[in-house]
């Protein structure tokens, strides 16, 4: 029986590596940005907020995938922009407790979107990292 010890067991989030599933999850971030503006028929900038925190997801996971030397740095970049999320996420925390919750439906789904969202993405990419140290990637 041989085994082969050189191969790294890697972390993966629905069957994805970790780099993948954050470039889904920037990809759902931004369309769902242009979907709730549009729905919602918005004019305001402020609806786009999920994309604007979706591109740099985007970009920074490609990133960390095309150049496997730097993908410590750019992973941690992209686990700070999905906890930038879950924390404008926690926006509606703060509705729910003045009694404003729902006031604006596109704005406070969005919120619980981030929230939860945000939340299970920050949550997977430190399992992730943990994973990493434990495994010496």
């Amino acid at each position: 029986m041989t085994e082969n010890f050189d191969k790294k067991i890697e972390f993966k989030v629905f069957g994805l590596s970790i780099e993948y599933f954050s470039i889904l999850f920037g990809l759902f971030l931004c369309l769902w940005g242009i979907s709730i503006s549009f729905i919602g028929d918005s004019k305001s900038l402020t609806s786009y907020i999920p994309s604007f925190i979706g591109a740099p997801i985007i970009i920074f996971s490609y990133l960390s995938v095309k150049f496997e030397n730097k993908k410590k740095l750019f992973m941690h970049i992209v686990v700070t922009f999905g906890l930038i999320c879950f924390l404008g996420g926690l926006d509606f925390v703060r509705s729910a407790f003045t009694g404003n919750i729902f006031s604006n439906i596109w704005a406070d789904i969005s919120k619980l979107m981030m929230l939860i969202t945000g939340f299970y993405f920050t949550f997977q990419c430190v399992k992730s990292f943990i994973h990493a140290r434990k495994n010496n990637n």
